[in-house]
């Protein structure tokens, strides 16, 4: 675990080499043609509640290759040096093995950690591996120089300082200056290099009155023909439940907030209110991430007030997100921006699949009630596409933004060719594809050549800080690090050519020439 990188070098980095000698295989092998394959099943019914519900798309899927133009490597990946290439190959071909995740994971997670050597040791060996690829860098100086370099090679990126849950004011007021400082940095980058800057509710108010609230919410929901259960405190907000959400998770009535709650909570009202006001000065919109069902609730309100409070115009300054392995997702998305349309307010949604699958699975099972999450990976499929499909259509002719985040080629195809047909390109900030920083490059180039605006998601923070995003991120991505196949195999035939190319301009030494015929 514990590797330096003269290690990686020498071990890592020779095998890599002797794939370039080994023939590349075909785009028309069955294991990449199952990558591509579609899986959205159409026979079943929308997402969306009627009347007003998004159409199906009717693409033609002959030709998959026509927005990535995966073909040509030397395109593709012309923004990329082959020391990088060669790093980004062996990274990804190492998490790509499952055993080796699970054996880090349990690694950080074991007692070993507390073992000073070694865990300086870990520690910098996944600086060296991992955390160099998936991780912007230590500060946001380092964050902001990742910036300029994808922003060179076409790409924006997506600031987000690695902080996790909070448990009391303080930790709240810390991790705000820390929001503050990101938004301020982004003043001394090019203009529009970062795209977004990432907050976490969770960071700024503290986890347990963010589950406090979350209950009262989905109770006065239940309950909202009875006058007599009231939210003093609430502030104007969008819908934030449909009848179809979870509600399990508050099975009996919540106690009011006391004096201390309420005060506490308009202190973490406050610290977004600070960072809304530093990202209007700096010119750079944020965006707010999402958690589980027990405090997403919370987090929507805090979302969807403070953007009733600053979207303005045609561009939203504050954006939410929206999980499509939820069973809600569509009639949400659908109920928030016509909501948001009535008031004639830009609204913007961030578009993921969802993070949370097991932990959300397992508590629904131990109270005996029914999963929130899709019951099939076609359905989830099925719900990111058609919201997307939706959204694209709402923005064409309509204020508001769209952040897909995808690393599915199905989804970024079926979206960049509805968007392209109604001209939704380079030129628009409604629509802008995301991945994460050290994933699906080949789907950014690809989409970047094809004329569309797309950023990388980029956690920095110290290594030792970072890790808990780190191991959360291998746990969530584990399938998707271990069928990262195309982007290994394109770099991989990008490498090829380039040391074809590069043996062919080498002179031929010691040869004598041959003198002309006459």
């Amino acid at each position: 675990m514990a590797m330096t990188t003269n290690g990686i070098s020498s071990k890592l980095i020779p095998s890599f080499l002797r794939c370039l000698n080994s023939s590349s295989p075909s785009f028309t092998t069955p294991r990449f043609r199952f990558a591509q394959r579609t899986t959205i099943n159409t026979a079943t019914t929308t997402i969306f509640a009627p009347p007003a519900q998004p159409e199906q798309s009717t693409i033609d899927n002959s030709n998959d290759d026509c927005v990535y133009n995966f073909e040509d490597t030397k395109r593709l990946f012309s923004s990329v040096k082959t020391g990088k290439l060669i790093r980004s190959a062996a990274n990804l071909s190492m998490a790509s093995v499952e055993p080796v995740v699970d054996l880090g994971m349990w690694v950080m997670g074991s007692r070993l950690m507390q073992m000073g050597l070694l865990r300086e040791a870990v520690l910098g060996g996944i600086k060296h591996t991992v955390y160099e690829h998936f991780v912007a860098g230590s500060d946001a100086g380092e964050a902001g120089r990742t910036v300029k370099k994808l922003w060179e090679s076409g790409l924006r990126g997506m600031l987000d300082y690695g902080l996790e849950h909070a448990v009391d004011n303080e930790s709240c007021d810390k991790n705000a200056q820390q929001f503050i400082k990101t938004v301020e940095s982004t003043q001394s980058l090019p203009p529009s290099s970062v795209s977004f800057v990432v907050v976490k509710i969770t960071a700024i108010c503290p986890i347990s009155l963010l589950k406090r609230v979350s209950d009262l919410l989905r109770w006065e929901y239940k309950h909202k023909n009875s006058s007599s259960f009231v939210l003093p405190w609430k502030l104007k907000t969008l819908p934030i439940f449909v009848e179809c959400s979870p509600f399990y998770h508050t099975l009996t009535k919540p106690s009011p907030l006391t004096m201390a709650e309420e005060l506490d909570l308009e202190l973490a009202q406050q610290r977004l209110t600070t960072i809304c006001n530093k990202a209007i000065e700096s010119n750079v919109p944020v965006v707010i991430d999402a958690e589980d069902t027990s405090i997403q609730p919370g987090i929507d309100y805090f979302t969807y007030s403070a953007a009733i409070m600053y979207n303005k115009g045609q561009k939203p300054l504050i954006s939410g997100t929206i999980q499509a392995y939820l069973k809600d997702a569509g009639q949400r998305l659908f109920q928030t921006k016509k909501a948001a349309d009535k008031l004639e307010l830009p609204i913007g949604f961030k578009l993921v699949r969802g993070a949370y699958m097991s932990s959300e699975r397992k508590l629904a099972n131990s109270l005996g009630v029914e999963s929130p999450i899709h019951n099939s990976i076609n359905e989830t499929h099925r719900c990111f596409n058609d919201c997307a499909s939706f959204m694209v259509d709402e923005l064409s002719n309509g204020p508001g933004g769209l952040i897909l985040a995808t690393h599915n080629l199905e989804s970024g195809k079926l979206a960049a060719r509805k968007a392209g047909g109604l001209g939704i390109g380079r030129e628009s900030d409604k629509l802008e594809f995301a991945s994460l920083y050290g994933m699906a490059d080949a789907m950014s180039f690809g989409l970047r050549n094809s004329g569309f605006k797309v950023s990388k998601y980029l956690p920095f923070g110290p290594v030792d800080k970072i890790m808990p995003y780190l191991l959360r991120r291998a746990e969530e991505n584990k399938g998707l690090l271990s069928s990262s196949y195309l982007d290994r195999h394109l770099m991989m035939k990008e490498l090829k050519r380039r040391v074809k190319a590069c043996v062919g301009q080498v002179p031929m030494v010691g040869r004598k020439r041959e003198r002309p015929m006459v």
